[in-house]
């Protein structure tokens, strides 16, 4: 009997760099949930998958290693939902042929859903993550009739769509005169590999209020916080180096795209505490002056382009795969030393109001070498996702701190994880 042929796919330009600089703490791997006000019936979150996967077949694959790249076949195997039993962000791919590349657990009243950057960015994790809560609720409550919901009204093919393919184009190389090096945390790493995660609820009317208060929007405040917090760790020799953040970018804001794949940009936006005052408002006057130069679709065009070069660069195309791991490893550790945090905000969560009285909010974390925040909103809910390699929290206090001190209510939830199995 012939062994049973199943379709693949390439890895979209963004994806393509993620199997090769997955590590120990930088898995690569995202974990967005969603808080119930009800405990989680496992077989009622089985069935809401399985309907979910129906808009979102492409997810359902495995990865395999070809002779020049990595690239996802569809699989046969049923993914299974289980009670949470591993720490946040642990590692998804580890050279296997045979794992999805995505799992759906439950603890309590949360559900989880983990995937590994290969198949998606923040905007089409959490498409998929609204898709599976919206079902389960449906068919948990159908005494109440909930409406039908689906965030993303595109075909299947659309959402499989790889838009880095579609709007590349051909440009001549623009020399890169970015920081060339960046202020880098420092302080002890956890045990184990295992990330330190905090989480953080607000009010959002609260956090734009102080944005407003401060002439700016939520996303440059909180960065411009962001950076004022690490600078209350730093010592005077530190302060010659700038501050970095890094900034995700979606680019389905400035290139029409239904794609559930990858699509995003990445600005960096720095702060010299040696070349300027310091000052809370100058913090936030740089962030903001950075962020309208940068954002705009012809910068973030000619960003993509540069990144999508490689995989048309005729030299690369034709180097086998370990050639371009090497490759590809040695760009992201060079890379890192051009980087300070993270930050992504992933933007408001919107569903039809008759679900929002069974949900508390929604979260999302992300895997890090260092330290990265991860931002969305729920109703009236803003939920800041921190992660850390560091034992030390001082930097994730320091931000807290700030907020409260601009009479910013925050609550601090509890971390409650089972214990990674052996």
């Amino acid at each position: 009997m012939n062994k049973k042929q199943h379709a693949w796919s390439r890895l979209d330009n963004a994806a393509k760099i993620f199997p090769s600089t997955s590590e120990k703490t930088d898995t690569r791997v995202f974990r967005f949930c969603c808080e119930l006000k009800e405990d989680v019936d496992s077989e009622i979150l089985q069935t809401a998958l399985d309907k979910a996967l129906i808009e979102f077949p492409h997810f359902r694959c495995v990865m395999k290693k070809g002779l020049f790249w990595y690239y996802l076949e569809q699989t046969d195997i049923k993914p299974e939902v289980r009670e949470e039993y591993k720490h946040p962000c642990a590692a998804l791919y580890m050279g296997e042929s045979d794992r999805l590349l995505f799992e759906v657990t439950y603890y309590k009243k949360r559900i989880n859903l983990e995937i590994y950057h290969v198949l998606a960015d923040g905007t089409g994790a959490m498409q998929f993550l609204t898709k599976i809560v919206c079902s389960y609720l449906s068919e948990a409550h159908k005494d109440k009739d909930l409406p039908y919901f689906t965030e993303n009204t595109a075909s299947v093919s659309e959402k499989g769509d790889d838009s880095f393919r579609k709007y590349y184009r051909k440009q001549k190389r623009i020399k890169d005169n970015s920081i060339k090096k960046a202020y880098r945390l420092k302080g002890m790493k956890n045990e184990d590999d295992i990330l330190d995660i905090t989480e953080v609820n607000m009010s959002v009317k609260n956090v734009i209020e102080a944005a407003h208060r401060n002439n700016t929007t939520m996303t440059v405040y909180l960065t411009a916080v962001f950076i004022d917090a690490i600078h209350q760790t730093m010592s005077a020799a530190d302060e010659n180096l700038p501050v970095v953040i890094m900034v995700p970018v979606n680019l389905r804001n400035f290139f029409p795209s239904e794609t559930a794949k990858n699509f995003f940009g990445m600005i960096s936006v720095s702060y010299s505490y040696k070349e300027r005052s310091g000052e809370f408002s100058d913090i936030i006057k740089s962030v903001n002056e950075q962020f309208k130069e940068k954002l705009t679709k012809e910068k973030l065009s000619i960003r993509m382009n540069r990144l999508a070069s490689l995989e048309y660069n005729p030299f690369i195309k034709i180097a086998p795969l370990p050639f371009k791991n090497f490759v590809l490893h040695t760009a992201r550790r060079i890379g890192v030393r051009r980087e300070t945090v993270v930050i992504s905000n992933i933007g408001k969560v919107t569903l039809p109001e008759q679900f929002g009285e069974y949900i508390d909010h929604f979260g999302i974390f992300a895997s890090t070498l260092k330290l990265q925040l991860c931002v969305c909103s729920f109703n009236d809910t803003l939920t800041l996702g921190f992660t850390s390699a560091f034992v030390s929290t001082q930097v994730q206090c320091n931000f807290v701190r700030t907020l409260t001190s601009a009479g910013i209510t925050a609550e601090i939830q509890s971390t409650n994880f089972p214990k990674k199995e052996d």
